[in-house]
């Protein structure tokens, strides 16, 4: 779920940034410690903005850099338990499909693309189910649910695992074929 966040911290702003005004100096340092990073408390940042309360800056002995105390905005993504996402399958292995949604991906295990055995066809780099003949493959636009989440300090690290077995969900056609 996008959403976004006021976020109130100090900042670094390398000498490098000095000869700039200090707001355009302040937007890019957020943007180099904040974008596309993970928070396991907020998701991941997709952008921050609107950079506001700028303190005056405070120097460390031993380091040339200014830091202010600063309150900015932020979009920020974070999968919810339970919540439906749309997706791309990204990859498809032996074990599952790997859906990107947002700027995170998930996977999909076999056990959870239908309620149909589902085998792998690695010539074709499909899955497939052996009586529904329902297949999988990459590009594919899908509809999953989030059934469990654990945000680590890096978006590699996280894992969110996803399931296609509830009505509903899958691809579209699939939907147009149960009626």
């Amino acid at each position: 779920m996008y959403n976004i966040a006021t976020i109130k911290d100090t900042i670094r702003i390398p000498p490098k940034l000095f000869s700039k005004n200090l707001e355009k100096s302040v937007q890019k340092a957020l943007m180099e410690n904040y974008e596309g990073k993970l928070d396991k408390d907020l998701g991941v940042v997709i952008s921050v903005f609107n950079p506001r309360e700028i303190s005056d800056g405070r120097i460390i002995p031993g380091d040339g850099a200014a830091f202010h105390d600063i309150v900015f905005d932020a979009l920020i993504f974070r999968p919810e338990l339970h919540e439906v996402i749309r997706g791309e399958i990204s990859d498809i292995t032996e074990f599952g499909a790997f859906i990107k949604f947002g700027p995170i991906d998930g996977l999909v295990h076999v056990s959870q693309v239908t309620d149909d055995f589902v085998s792998y066809n690695e010539k074709a780099k499909m899955l497939v189910g052996k009586e529904s003949k329902r297949s999988l493959k990459v590009g594919d636009e899908v509809l999953a649910r989030v059934i469990a989440l654990s945000l680590k300090n890096t978006i590699g690290e996280s894992k969110i695992n996803l399931t296609m077995r509830q009505p509903g969900l899958g691809k579209e056609e699939w939907a147009k074929k149960k009626k």
